[in-house]
C-alpha cells in the first residue's frame, strides 16, 4: 500500500487525541477517510481543519446493527481497505470499587465495539481481496498495573483477537497488526487518573507508526508492535 491516494480508510475514535491525529495523517496522505466518533462537533472541527478528504461519521460502536447497516449502505460500489480500530475507554479503580457500568463500557467499546465494526468491514475486504486492519492495543495488554484489571483485560483481549484474526485473514490478502503503545499525551490520561510525565509519546508519533505499517511491502506482515516513550530519567515509565 505504497500510495494511499486511492485508499478508503475508517478510523474509529477519530474525534480527538490519537484517533484525530491518525485520521488527519491518512487524509493528508491522500486517503478518503471516514472519521467515526460519537461527538459530531469534534468530528466537524477535525474535518474543517484537515487538508484532504475527511468525512465525519457520527456513530456509537456499541450499536451493532447501526454499524453494520452503515457499512452495507456506504460501501455498495467501493471498498474500505484500511480499518484503524482506535476507539477506547479506560477507567482505573480498585476492583471492588469499580462500578458495573464502568466495566460494561470498557468491554463494550474496547472489545465488542471492535467486533461490531470489524466483522462487516472484513466482509467487504474479502470481496475486494485486500485490506489492512490495525488494532490499537496498549502496553497494558502486555503487562499490568494495580487498579488496571478491567482495562488490561480488554487490551489483552485485543491482542488475542488480533492474532487470531491475522491468522484467519492472511489467506485473503488482508493484513492485521496490533500496536501496543505506552503512555500517549492525550485527554485519555486526564480521565484515567494516570499521572502524566514529561516524555510521553505524542499522538502524531503514533500516526507516523500507522503510516509506516501501511507502507510496508505487500509481502511483509508485522503482526504486533510495541511502542514506548524513550525516557532515560524514568526508565520504568509505561
Amino acid at each position: 500500500m505504497k500510495n494511499l491516494a486511492s485508499s478508503i480508510a475508517i478510523v474509529t475514535g477519530a474525534g480527538r487525541g490519537l484517533g484525530a491525529a491518525i485520521a488527519k495523517k491518512l487524509a493528508e496522505e491522500g486517503a478518503r477517510v471516514y472519521g467515526m466518533a460519537r461527538n459530531e462537533n469534534e468530528l466537524t472541527q477535525l474535518a474543517n481543519t484537515t487538508k484532504g478528504e475527511l468525512i465525519p461519521v457520527v456513530l456509537d460502536l456499541t450499536m451493532r446493527n447501526e454499524i453494520a447497516n452503515w457499512v452495507q449502505s456506504e460501501f455498495v460500489s467501493s471498498f474500505p481497505n484500511i480499518l484503524i480500530n482506535n476507539a477506547g475507554a479506560g477507567v482505573f479503580a480498585k476492583i471492588d470499587e469499580m462500578q458495573e457500568d464502568q466495566w460494561d463500557q470498557m468491554i463494550g467499546v474496547n472489545l465488542t465495539g471492535v467486533f461490531n465494526i470489524t466483522a462487516p468491514v472484513v466482509s467487504k475486504m474479502r470481496k475486494n481481496n485486500q485490506g489492512y486492519i490495525i488494532n490499537i492495543g496498549s502496553i497494558l495488554g502486555t503487562t499490568t498495573r494495580a487498579e488496571g484489571a478491567a482495562y488490561s483485560a480488554t487490551k489483552y483481549g485485543i491482542r488475542g483477537f488480533s492474532e487470531s484474526l491475522m491468522k484467519e485473514l492472511r489467506g485473503d490478502n488482508i493484513k492485521v497488526s496490533c500496536i501496543n503503545p505506552g503512555s500517549i499525551d492525550t485527554d485519555f490520561f486526564q480521565s484515567s487518573g494516570i499521572r502524566k510525565h514529561a516524555n510521553m509519546l505524542q499522538p502524531e508519533d503514533l500516526a507516523e507508526v500507522i503510516l509506516f505499517l501501511l507502507k510496508t511491502p505487500n509481502n511483509m506482515l508485522i503482526d504486533e508492535l510495541t511502542v514506548r516513550p524513550l525516557d532515560s530519567r524514568n526508565p520504568d515509565k509505561l
